[in-house]
């Protein structure tokens, strides 16, 4: 094909070569760069927000970046954009930037210590920025807990359709057996309440127990995953997505017509035990210990088993121990995302584990990328905040994400991010010198 100088692949390079040069002093910026800058743009916002919002003319802070501020009166749109560029992007490029060096020096420092030093101190900066961000409008905590509970029904969905390589569709009723057992057990506890009468604990105890609770609902949803593997696990094909879509309506069913949980009027009473920093931790807790376990002896054998069943099976792998593990870790983390659920939103009712919950779920893996820790947080934080910002478009908001998820699924086939690891050594590194001559003490 040839190329002239006025051309359209000529004009497409000398754009990347801009974009290249204007992004080379950001290659240089580690995480704790980013982090740091980020600190300072909430900071920014929490002080001086509101008055900037007012005087470009906005009634009040973008609680999403202004999307749906856009939406809902475009005439808006040059305000909006200031805001954003004032409190967001322009201070996060400077202080990212500038900064560059001594975010850098203390990352090298950080690696003299055990990696779990420096994890910790990302994420104390990470956590921090979270408060900050979330303590503007209860809306922004609201739709930051949603999003952690999401990331992690999506890692464990991710386990069996990504890295095991077959199609669930019991994660629903997972998460309802979940959100079910934790709710009734902290009700039944630590509340006074018309159904189960008066509380058998202090109340006070209830945050202390919570974990226990969230590790019930899991265990119990583990359980209910093994009416589903024994029978699909002895069967090839597409047997598994058949009944656990069957298993999926059966719970709901159930749900439905057990009166002493409210049947089909739902589950109301929870306790507040759902804050942001006990949602935070147990987000941390199911990407480290699931990137673990996708990358354990286990998890590669679970990869052998997806790769060609029989050829790993011809290598010694139990193949269907291994699935069953698989199947019974992921629907325990399903559990323990449901009961997180059904503590931000203090109610639940059998409709909201559906089929609407399962296309959410799918949708957020699909779109985020099979066989990759990464994909997953990628597909929840993306899915859950697009769905947000387009909410004031009512109906047209489920044609908009749709058309988004087929037009990813044409381009990007295996997702926006797929089969990538989750390397918490690369991330935590300096990034100004190459990354052989770096080492953790614990590495």
């Amino acid at each position: 094909m040839d190329v002239t100088p006025g051309s359209l692949p000529n004009r497409w390079r000398r754009i990347r070569q801009r974009l290249g040069r204007f992004w080379a002093p950001y290659r240089s910026v580690p995480m704790l760069g980013w982090l740091v800058a980020a600190l300072v743009a909430v900071l920014l916002e929490q002080s001086l927000g509101l008055p900037l919002a007012r005087g470009l003319g906005l009634v009040r802070i973008p609680a999403l970046f202004g999307v749906a501020i856009i939406l809902d009166a475009p005439i808006l749109f040059p305000a909006v954009l200031a805001y954003v560029l004032l409190i967001y992007l322009i201070p996060i490029a400077l202080v990212a930037r500038y900064t560059a060096p001594l975010a850098n020096r203390m990352a090298r420092w950080l690696t003299s210590y055990p990696m779990v030093v420096g994890a910790l101190v990302h994420l104390l900066i990470l956590y921090g920025v979270l408060h900050i961000w979330t303590g503007v409008s209860d809306y922004r905590l609201l739709v930051a807990r949603f999003t952690m509970i999401a990331i992690i029904a999506t890692l464990s969905l991710n386990v069996v359709n990504g890295y095991m390589g077959e199609f669930s569709c019991s994660h629903p009723g997972f998460m309802a057996l979940g959100a079910y057992t934790a709710s009734v057990f902290n009700i039944l506890l630590f509340v006074s309440d018309n159904r189960f009468g008066e509380a058998l604990l202090p109340p006070v105890l209830g945050p202390f127990l919570f974990p226990f609770s969230l590790i019930l609902g899991g265990l119990v949803a583990a359980a209910g995953a093994l009416l589903v593997a024994i029978p699909s696990f002895r069967t090839r094909g597409d047997y598994l997505a058949i009944i656990s879509l069957a298993f999926m309506f059966i719970v709901k069913s159930l749900f439905e017509n057990l009166e002493v949980v409210g049947g089909a009027r739902g589950l109301s009473n929870q306790p507040n035990y759902s804050t942001l920093p006990v949602v935070f931790v147990w987000t941390v807790l199911s990407i480290w210990i699931i990137n673990n376990f996708v990358r354990s002896t286990v998890g590669k054998a679970l990869n052998a088993v997806r790769d060609g069943e029989l050829a790993a099976s011809a290598m010694t792998v139990d193949t269907r121990k291994t699935k069953m593990t698989a199947f019974l870790f992921a629907a325990f983390w399903a559990g323990v995302s449901g009961g997180l659920f059904a503590h931000v939103i203090r109610y639940i009712n059998p409709d909201t584990f559906g089929i609407r919950k399962l296309a959410e779920v799918l949708a957020m893996v699909y779109l985020g990328g099979l066989n990759s820790v990464v994909g997953s947080m990628v597909g929840a934080v993306g899915l859950s905040l697009i769905s947000e910002a387009l909410r004031p478009l009512e109906i047209y908001k489920w044609i908009i994400i749709p058309i988004i998820l087929i037009l990813t699924m044409i381009f990007r086939p295996s997702g926006m991010v797929a089969f990538r690891e989750f390397d918490v050594g690369a991330i935590l590194q300096p990034k100004d010198e190459p990354e052989k001559d770096v080492d953790y003490a614990a590495a």
